[in-house]
């Protein structure tokens, strides 16, 4: 049985969640506080955080931040998170924060279970030793482990980091759009969200210490989107 922790302060959505999980063979631990959210995250792994934008103590923004900054003790935990009333900038600011999805309230049940299935079978062992990675100078990936690193040394990424990683390496010399990037690593229809898209890039760059101007691994094609362009090994 998959291990959710649920992070939001309405009580009431965390019953019914609760009850309508279980039937997916999910089993949900509500917490309706940030504090008793990371009480929990101390002593327990759950395969998948809910967590809401809006709480008392501080927000899901902040929450999201700091679990992705202390990557040693919370490892890529995937992030799904619930922005009010479907705000735009609410939805940008988790991606960028490095959040896996995100769903905006009110919401279908069902949709929160498909969106779940999505990540945690994105982020899975099984799916990672699956992926038969090329080689590339410079980098040299793990699917079985997930491990990732840069002329020797341990890169920390996060899910999307590593996702759009392996996206770009299986994909060499192919150019990508930034929609076409989002609709492959999530599924949905990302046009509001290239901003999302390239701070993304921009990040796992600065990871891979890359830069647009002198590409070792991603290029940008001015008006048109990426491409990988990293070295055969």
């Amino acid at each position: 049985m998959k291990q959710i922790l649920l992070i939001d302060d309405d009580e009431k959505l965390g019953q019914l969640l609760t009850q309508y999980l279980e039937r997916y063979d999910m089993a949900v631990t509500a917490a309706h506080t940030p504090s008793r959210g990371f009480e929990y995250l101390k002593r327990n792994k759950p395969d998948l955080l809910i967590l809401d934008v809006m709480l008392p103590e501080k927000d899901g923004f902040e929450i999201c931040r700091e679990i992705r900054a202390k990557s040693s003790l919370y490892g890529q935990l995937p992030i799904l998170m619930l922005t009010a009333h479907g705000e735009v900038t609410d939805r940008i600011v988790g991606l960028e924060l490095g959040a896996d999805d995100y769903l905006p309230k009110p919401f279908e049940p069902r949709e929160l279970v498909a969106r779940i299935t999505n990540i945690l079978r994105r982020t899975s062992d099984e799916a990672r030793s699956q992926v038969d990675m090329p080689k590339v100078q410079g980098l040299d990936v793990d699917t079985t482990r997930r491990l990732v690193k840069l002329d020797g040394e341990i890169v920390e990424l996060t899910t999307m980091e590593y996702e759009l990683l392996l996206l770009f390496m299986q994909s060499p010399n192919k150019t990508f759009t930034r929609d076409e990037l989002m609709n492959r690593l999530r599924g949905i229809d990302a046009e509001l969200f290239s901003r999302a898209v390239d701070t993304l890039v921009s990040r796992l760059r600065h990871k891979l210490k890359d830069t647009s101007k002198t590409p070792r691994f991603i290029k940008t094609v001015w008006g048109r989107g990426y491409t990988f362009v990293g070295e055969p090994g």
